[in-house]
C-alpha cells in the first residue's frame, strides 16, 4: 500500500503537466476586430460630416424627432384600437352576465375578463411609454 500512493501521485503529476503543455499550446485563431462605425440611434454612419453629402448633426437630430414623432403616433393608433376593442369585450361580458344565471359563470366569461386584463395591462405600459 505504501508503494501506491508514490505510484499514484507520480500519475497524478504526469497527466496534469501533460494537460497544461497541450493547453499551451493550443492556438485559437480570433476573428479580426470589426470597428464600430455605426450611429445606433439614427442607423447612420458617424463620423466627418463632410459639407457635400448634406450631413450634419441637426439633420440627425431632426431624423431622430421624426422617428420619434412617428413611433408615438403610432402608439397612440394602438392604444386607441386596444381600446375599442376592450370596450367591446367588456360590452360583450356585461352581456353575458345579465342574462347568466348569479351564481355560475362560464369558461368564456373567465376567458374573455382575462383578455380584458391583458388588454387593460398592455394599454397601461404603451401609456407610459414615451419617445
Amino acid at each position: 500500500m505504501p508503494k501506491a500512493v508514490p505510484l499514484v501521485f507520480v500519475l497524478l503529476v504526469t497527466i496534469g503537466s501533460i494537460s497544461r503543455a497541450t493547453a499551451q499550446n493550443s492556438h485559437i485563431d480570433l476573428p479580426p476586430a470589426v470597428p464600430q462605425s455605426q450611429d445606433l440611434r439614427v442607423g447612420v454612419p458617424k463620423g466627418d460630416p463632410s459639407p457635400g453629402r448634406g450631413t450634419t448633426p441637426t439633420s440627425s437630430d431632426e431624423i431622430f424627432k421624426q422617428q420619434a414623432i412617428a413611433a408615438n403616433q403610432q402608439r397612440q393608433v394602438e392604444i386607441r384600437r386596444d381600446t375599442e376593442k376592450m370596450a367591446a369585450l367588456m360590452q360583450e361580458l356585461r352581456d353575458y352576465l345579465a342574462t347568466s344565471d348569479q351564481g355560475v359563470v362560464s369558461v368564456h366569461a373567465i376567458k374573455k375578463a382575462e383578455q380584458i386584463e391583458k388588454l387593460a395591462h398592455s394599454i397601461k405600459l404603451k401609456m407610459k411609454q414615451s419617445f
